[in-house]
């Protein structure tokens, strides 16, 4: 069911090999693959842009969401199966894209980013408006732009995470209904130290609890596998080498259990439960947070990171010198962590 390491390794060099996009980047297709198994019923969506840690392009986002609905309604699936080649689930979005995008320059669009064809006569709000951060972030509520999609999946997901889990790779987390983590695997979001709000703010509070979810807000620290089991946000912790054993383990169990028609009942009773706490309002709220980036001064004299014109010439260098600012054991990087 799962792919092995021999299957991960040929499909890595092929990656290197395809043609990849006008804009450097792979196309959708080669960073999301997908397969199922009619016999099993399960799938598995396989994120495979280990040299670049699994960074979700937008188009890669969209087909994300696409893959997730489809399997909702295929009668050949009842589990769905979401991890990563290489050694880690992934460090979010492509940044570096979605920055080029907001600022107009390249190849993309907002209303790419929102899904609004670029043939369409559709004129996107200007900047200095609050409509334009706030078309996007709040998009983000809407299952097909990626970000909350596994909210409406009436079958069963697992997500299988290995080193950084990250940014949109952590919003996956925040919603799966079972998540199996390598013992190495680091949790959060650079965005409490960039920008202070995210999308899933709301099933975060639920899913960690309001207090150390607080803690990793304020502080901006990631946390480890250990860390999130203690606060009931995952269900187990294997070495590296047993996770995908451990995976196969809990999806085949869940493969077998109850009829489709009755997991899809369940899943309508948590979903019920899920609304009862908020989660969509939950997600409003903070792309309501997140629409007032723009007026958000920050403190005189900070070092704080600052997503303006002048990060984004260097990106990397400016990450890695805000990272710096923190205890080695609270760094997002591993290298960072292991510089002292």
């Amino acid at each position: 069911m799962l792919t092995s390491t021999d299957k991960e390794k040929r499909q890595m060099t092929e990656q290197a090999q395809r043609s990849a996009e006008p804009n450097g980047r792979p196309s959708a297709e080669e960073i999301v693959l997908y397969e199922k198994d009619p016999k099993t019923k399960i799938a598995t969506i396989t994120l495979d842009r280990a040299d670049d840690l699994n960074a979700m392009t937008i188009d890669a986002q969209h087909r994300y969401a696409d893959l997730v609905h489809y399997a909702g309604i295929d009668d050949d699936v009842k589990v769905l199966v979401i991890r990563a080649n290489g050694p880690n689930l992934g460090s979010g979005a492509d940044l570096s894209e979605l920055m080029d995008t907001m600022a107009g320059r390249g190849e993309g669009s907002m209303n790419h980013a929102v899904r609004v064809p670029d043939d369409v006569d559709v004129t996107y709000p200007p900047v200095g408006t609050y409509r334009r951060r706030a078309s996007t972030v709040q998009y983000y509520t809407d299952p097909a732009a990626g970000m909350r999609s596994l909210q409406d999946f009436k079958k069963i997901s697992i997500l299988e995470v290995r080193g950084y889990c990250y940014g949109w790779h952590f919003y996956q987390a925040a919603d799966a209904d079972i998540v199996i983590s390598a013992e190495d695997a680091l949790f959060g979001h650079a965005a409490w130290r960039y920008a202070g709000f995210a999308a899933r703010q709301w099933q975060w509070c639920n899913t960690m609890g309001a207090r150390k979810f607080m803690e990793m807000v304020f502080t901006g620290r990631p946390f480890t596998a250990n860390e999130m089991y203690n606060c009931n946000f995952i269900n187990a912790v294997v070495p590296f080498d047993e996770l995908e054993t451990m995976t196969e383990k809990y999806a085949l169990a869940c493969s077998r259990t109850r009829p489709t028609d009755t997991v899809f009942a369940q899943k309508t009773f948590f979903e019920i439960y899920k609304q009862h706490q908020g989660e969509y309002m939950g997600s409003i709220v903070s792309g309501l947070l997140e629409s007032t980036l723009d007026q958000l001064r920050p403190d005189p004299d900070a070092r704080g990171m600052e997503l303006d014109e002048g990060t984004l010439g260097n990106l990397t260098a400016t990450v890695r010198d805000n990272d710096g600012q923190f205890p080695p054991d609270w760094r997002l990087s591993r290298r960072g962590r292991a510089a002292h």
